[in-house]
């Protein structure tokens, strides 16, 4: 199949903007990245630690997923207090010195808000379980009576997207079953009603609160989900799609309302009230990118997570369609298109590139029962894959640890496992943990590798990480570490992000996909035989073997400056 080059986009360069416009934001996940008081779960204190390494990186912002206070039955985000940390993970104060630390080191720093559900322990919600049906207090939540005689029956028919339905039966202060609630993920995170104005007061306050203490920002958990559709009707064809939707149907009736643009246009006031160049960014799986971008309009967020490129097959023709995709409809909005390969959520690319099939972001993990990736290549294409993206203009997101290349945990013991997905569908999802496990830092250092001194952790390193640990890669040619370091040096110094974009005839065809940004051609080889290397000053390889020097090899980009 021949790709049409007329049919590609083209980008302008947009020079001199808002940080978030071109930066590269590195996501932290918490209880993962670095553990300080040796129990087995990272903490804030291990974050303020390690930032140095991430300024040595290269990035321009950190995001932290979330480390409020939980029972962390979904790995904080189930939150009962928005305005306390964790003792898992220290205390405000704490905070207050790993932000401290972060702005010394130049870094921003965005902080994870879910407002779409709360734990079943916050205090809101154990306010309505105690309150009566009809309440002021149920009303912060998505209470209903149930269908059937007795109302023994949910009050509708969504499903749940870690399994089983979305309704939940409480008792009621006589010992009676009574009404259900609401929630689209685990029953321990009941919905938010967001009709609800002093719901919304609540999180304008939340906002100011975390802003008062300066962060930079907030990616934004679920958004499109927190309007639901006025009597919560059933979904239409629950039977295709379960929780989710289908590109093209009408939207389901808890996807996609139009409620939401309000409340987003009063949380972008309160951001531009404040000094510097605060940003929110939606985890907002909206399709198509044309329907996403009305979500990234001037007043609304400042940017949304690409899950059109997330979710594309590691191909050209795919890949071709959703980078244009993405430039002709955030153009259109004046906003930039962010751009990303991995994430808590998702098999991490090193592997999910190694041979594995199946849709990108699906949450299911890889058991030990399942094809297993071939580690050696997925690494290859990885690296390969990483530079092509970074090369792209606009934002980028990094996912810890794939800067040293980690593959995902595919033999994890069920024992160990902790996603709810697993248990909700009885393993028939083996779910996220796999993207998750402590990093290695340095190689021997305890059992986790330097994760901690006491080689406690809260999920267990396959045994490989040893090979990936970051003192093994400092400074040595070649490795993961230092191909992300020399990338991230030359985007920030030629302004990759700032630059422009435009097919290459000659390089964009079914074995491989080259375009320029200003006046560097990034060319990566889909194939098993060599490319010709196009005349001018090579910037980065992303094989490290010895040879090649007049071509592309198999899964191999490369940088050209001409």
């Amino acid at each position: 199949m021949t790709i049409d080059v007329t049919q590609g986009a083209a980008h302008a360069a947009r020079t001199g903007g808002e940080w978030w416009r071109s930066g590269t934001i590195y996501q932290i996940y918490p209880r993962s990245f670095a553990d300080a008081n040796g129990d087995g779960m990272g903490d804030l204190a291990g974050i303020k630690s390690r930032l140095g390494s991430l300024a040595a990186l290269g990035v321009d912002a950190v995001w932290l997923s979330p480390f409020y206070k939980s029972p962390q039955f979904d790995a904080g985000y189930d939150v009962a207090d928005y305005c306390d940390v964790d003792p898992l993970f220290g205390t405000l104060d704490d905070f207050d010195a790993m932000l401290g630390e972060a702005h010394r080191l130049g870094l921003k720093v965005l902080i994870d808000l879910v407002p779409n559900h709360t734990s079943w322990e916050h205090e809101w919600f154990k306010r309505a379980i105690a309150a009566a049906p009809g309440s002021t207090e149920r009303a912060y939540y998505h209470f209903m009576d149930g269908r059937g005689e007795s109302g023994e029956l949910p009050p509708n028919n969504w499903a749940s997207m870690f399994g089983g339905p979305a309704w939940t039966r409480v008792t009621e202060a006589d010992g009676k079953p009574g009404q259900w609630y609401c929630h689209l993920f685990d029953s321990s995170q009941p919905d938010l009603n967001w009709a609800n104005e002093d719901v919304q007061a609540e999180f304008e306050r939340i906002l100011r609160f975390w802003l008062d203490r300066g962060v930079d920002g907030f990616r934004v958990d679920q958004p499109h989900a927190m309007a639901k559709a006025a009597g919560l009707p059933d979904h239409p064809y629950v039977d295709e799609a379960g929780a989710g939707f289908i590109e093209g149907r009408e939207n389901p009736p808890m996807w996609f309302q139009e409620e939401v643009h309000p409340i987003f246009r009063r949380w972008r006031q309160i951001l531009d009230s404040y000094p510097g160049d605060r940003a929110m960014c939606g985890e907002a799986y909206v399709l198509p990118l044309s329907f996403m971008a009305l979500w990234v309009r001037a007043d609304e967020f400042h940017q949304t997570f690409n899950f059109r490129f997330l979710d594309s097959m590691w191909e050209p023709q795919n890949l071709f369609d959703s980078i244009n995709e993405s430039f002709e409809a955030f153009d259109g909005v004046g906003a930039p298109s962010t751009w990303v390969l991995s994430n808590h959520d998702v098999i991490r690319h090193a592997s999910r590139m190694g041979g594995l099939k199946g849709r990108p972001t699906a949450s299911d993990g890889v058991g030990p029962n399942d094809p297993q990736p071939d580690r050696l290549l997925g690494l290859r294409v990885a690296r390969g894959a990483t530079m092509f993206t970074l090369g792209l203009a606009g934002a980028s997101y990094l996912y810890q640890g794939e800067e040293l290349g980690l593959p995902e945990h595919t033999t994890l013991a069920p024992e160990f496992r902790q996603d709810p997905t697993y248990a909700r569908t009885e393993g028939k999802r083996v779910g996220r943990d796999g993207c998750r496990v402590p990093l290695p830092w340095e190689a021997g250092v305890g059992a986790a590798n330097g994760f901690n001194t006491t080689g406690a952790a809260w999920l267990p390193q396959p045994d490989v990480y040893a090979e990936y640990s970051r003192d093994r890669q400092e400074g040595v040619a070649g490795s993961t570490l230092e191909l992300y370091k020399s990338a991230l040096r030359i985007r920030r110094e030629l302004k990759l992000g700032e630059g422009s974009f435009e097919w290459l005839p000659q390089f964009t065809n079914e074995r491989a996909l080259g375009y320029r940004n200003g006046d560097v051609l990034v060319i990566h080889n889909f194939g098993s035989d060599a490319l010709p290397l196009p005349h001018g000053s090579v910037l980065l390889r992303s094989v490290a073997e010895e040879g090649g020097e007049d071509s592309i090899r198999a899964h191999e980009t490369v940088w050209v400056r001409v």
